[in-house]
């Protein structure tokens, strides 16, 4: 119901910079939170940054002061400015989007709620 493309990743050297973007598309309602999360090989997805539709941030500890995360709300985009790299956020970023899907029915609307997931962008950090 909701697709979600990204786009940005790629082979960065240490202390250089990435934008990633992640637009949704679809029957959107609403979104109420975007996101980007990453997985390293042999680690578990974690939390990068999330915002919600007000525009209020949430950073893991590990990217504070590094990465901002923003959004354009009538685009229904997310996006990651990385600044400082390093090698450990060498990762596949995945982007992720929650909120309330509708049915499109003029005379009856029925709200959904969804969560949906990028196909995932390989950021790499290496010199």
């Amino acid at each position: 119901q909701v697709q979600l493309v990204e786009s940005g990743g790629g082979l960065v050297q240490p202390g250089g910079s990435l934008r990633l973007s992640c637009a949704a598309s679809g029957s959107i309602y609403r979104i109420r939170t975007m996101g980007w999360y990453r997985q390293a090989p042999g680690k578990q997805r974690e939390l990068v940054a999330d915002i919600t539709s007000g525009g209020s941030t949430n950073y893991a500890d590990s990217v504070k002061g590094r990465f901002t995360i923003s959004r354009d709300n009538a685009k229904n985009t997310v996006y990651l400015q990385m600044n400082s790299l390093k090698p450990e956020d060498t990762a596949v970023y995945y982007c992720n989007a929650e909120g309330l899907v509708t049915n499109s029915d003029p005379v009856l609307v029925t709200l959904t709620d969804f969560s949906s997931w990028g196909q995932g962008t390989q950021v790499t950090v290496s010199s």
